[in-house]
């Protein structure tokens, strides 16, 4: 499993490097095309009854059908006009959930549930994602993303490997039995690790405090992300959001720490950091 991880990543990040380094249209085209499939996966799991394993899961319906729509609408909004618009694509795609459901109200009283899922849905991926976009955009963008998502995979990484070798006490077991406290160190220490040698090479003028605090805020926020899209698998009764990614699981299983951490980095680097 461990090589199969590595192998796909290390197949994977040339791409990344690519479309990073590109930005512009291409980044924003590409971070699309991950909405889509993550959102794919989320109703997938969101969506699904475990007591009814067998029956469909209604990834097909209308109001995932729209929110899968509006995701490229969002990531293309945010990287060609502005943030306020994208508010209101948010708001117009509420609108006409409840003009739907009003329609199948009678003859489904659950859809209201997945409208409301389907809602918090392109806030949890294209939203979150977006900001991705806005911080490629941003000064010196593709420096500091870089810098971010090496931060993030760090802690991803070091909470792996402290957690396979030395875990023994339990993190959050009712979400994640696997995930332990020993693991979740590990993963600071990764973050910290990784964005002080990343500050040397590339951002030396950032104050040493504010940076690692910065680490450490990322690292903490990505292990709320990874442990929130536990509880929809939990809940869900299944293992990953799917299997595109070998030695992965979906394409959410790998971006669930990104999606808390990338805002977060965004607000510091704009608001406390000033850069």
């Amino acid at each position: 499993m461990h090589a199969k991880r590595w192998i796909t990543g290390l197949a994977a990040l040339p791409f990344l490097v690519y479309l990073i380094y590109s930005g512009g249209a291409a980044f924003a085209v590409f971070i699309a095309g991950v909405s889509i499939l993550s959102l794919w996966e989320y109703f997938n799991i969101a969506l699904a009854d475990p007591d009814q394993p067998e029956k469909s899961r209604p990834r097909s319906g209308v109001i995932p059908l729209l929110a899968i729509l509006t995701a490229p609408a969002i990531i293309w909004t945010a990287h060609k006009f502005s943030v306020d618009l994208v508010v209101f694509i948010l708001a117009v795609n509420l609108i006409l959930c409840a003009l739907f459901s009003f329609t199948r109200f009678n003859a489904d009283r659950r859809i209201i549930e997945t409208a409301v899922k389907a809602g918090q849905a392109l806030i949890y991926i294209p939203l979150m994602l977006s900001f991705a976009v806005l911080i490629r955009d941003g000064a010196d963008g593709m420096r500091w993303l870089f810098f971010i998502l090496a931060v993030v995979f760090a802690g991803d990484i070091g909470a792996l490997y402290a957690g396979t070798y030395l875990g023994r006490h339990k993190l959050c077991p009712s979400v994640s039995p696997g995930k332990t406290i020993e693991g979740s160190m590990g993963g600071l220490m990764g973050n910290v690790a990784v964005g002080a040698l990343f500050k040397v090479m590339f951002f030396p003028r950032l104050l040493w405090g504010e940076s690692v605090l910065f680490f450490l805020i990322l690292g903490i926020v990505g292990q709320i992300g990874d442990l929130y899209e536990s509880e929809f698998k939990r809940a869900a009764g299944v293992k990953d959001s799917g299997a595109i990614l070998p030695g992965h699981g979906g394409l959410l299983d790998r971006i669930d720490a990104l999606l808390f951490a990338l805002p977060v980095a965004y607000f510091f680097k704009k608001f406390i950091l000033w850069v």
